[in-house]
């Protein structure tokens, strides 16, 4: 009897506190959900195990016979050549480890595995903004700033699986310390940690999340929206520079604290324009992301069907 054609993939998310993982058919709809708790806390083990068993659930529910394959994104360096992550902070205790190995081992499956930034941007160039576009570059703005580059319609990853590190360009110098060695790094002023952080040295109060500020911000409080424009001039910096580099005809802002774009897209431009003439002289958009949290979930889906298509 012939083999069934493939007609679904799993992709899996991991971040520090959830896991999210689905079966995606090759249109892109998502046929069957799966959040829950990454265990993060209860060590390596518990975290292979709860990723192992959302995937088997998937597949149970799916079947076998016409599963293209298994994505996952997660933080942290990939050295696709082993198969390991390296430099994962929020899941220190995968760092290292043969997760692809182990995860194969207890699936009886091939995976495939990619940093969760460029999984994000893979989706965002299947299903989002970058849809038509062979070359993007997605800011990912949360806890800390990621990105991810698709060059020629393939994920930009470096010799070293490093490309990418767009929260690590030097925005201030000899500003806020950064836990990687610099100073001044992207991250340090333009993340939703940085906004906490600016939001206290204004004086708004301690302990304020990234959505307490944008609250405020909303609500007319003047110093919460220098704290938004703050963000933007960083930005802008940042972004002239990748603009002035790579001469793509999209760059895209997601994560959380992209929610505050009416606030920091102001400054971001103004710093942009004054920067790059690269972006003055042509069409360059720069715009946020569609897909929110699910860019990463659907990118990670996609990697096994670039795989059988190649």
């Amino acid at each position: 009897m012939a083999e069934q054609a493939a007609q679904y993939s799993i992709g899996l998310d991991l971040g520090g506190t959830n896991l999210r993982a689905a079966a995606v058919d090759r249109e892109g709809r998502i046929l069957q959900l799966i959040s829950r708790p990454t265990m993060a806390a209860e060590g390596r083990e518990a975290i292979l195990s709860a990723m192992a068993a959302a995937i088997q659930t998937l597949r149970a529910a799916q079947g076998t016979q016409t599963l293209a394959g298994i994505g996952i994104g997660l933080p942290g360096f990939i050295d696709a050549d082993k198969g390991v992550v390296r430099n994962s902070n929020n899941l220190a205790s995968l760092e290292d480890f043969p997760i692809r190995e182990e995860l194969s081992r207890q699936l009886n499956a091939s995976v495939i595995l990619e940093n969760d930034a460029n999984a994000a941007a893979l989706g965002e160039l299947w299903l989002g903004a970058g849809r038509g576009v062979d070359n993007l570059l997605l800011m990912t703005l949360g806890t800390g700033v990621g990105g991810g580059i698709i060059a020629g319609g393939q994920i930009l990853r470096g010799a070293a699986g490093m490309a990418g590190e767009i929260g690590h360009i030097t925005v201030v110098p000899g500003g806020n310390p950064c836990g990687c060695g610099n100073r001044g790094c992207l991250e340090k002023h333009a993340s939703a940690t940085a906004v906490s952080a600016m939001a206290q040295l204004m004086g708004l109060g301690p302990g304020l999340s990234g959505r307490e500020v944008f609250d405020r911000a909303a609500a007319g409080d003047a110093r919460a929206q220098r704290v938004f424009e703050a963000m933007g001039e960083s930005l802008g910096i940042a972004m002239a520079a990748l603009v002035n580099i790579f001469n793509f005809p999209l760059y895209l802002l997601g994560g959380g604290a992209a929610e505050a774009w009416e606030f920091f897209a102001p400054a971001m431009f103004a710093e942009l324009k004054r920067r790059s003439f690269t972006y003055r002289a042509t069409q360059t958009r720069v715009e946020k992301a569609e897909l929110g949290a699910q860019a990463g979930l659907y990118g990670a889906a996609q990697l096994p069907w670039r795989i059988t298509c190649s």
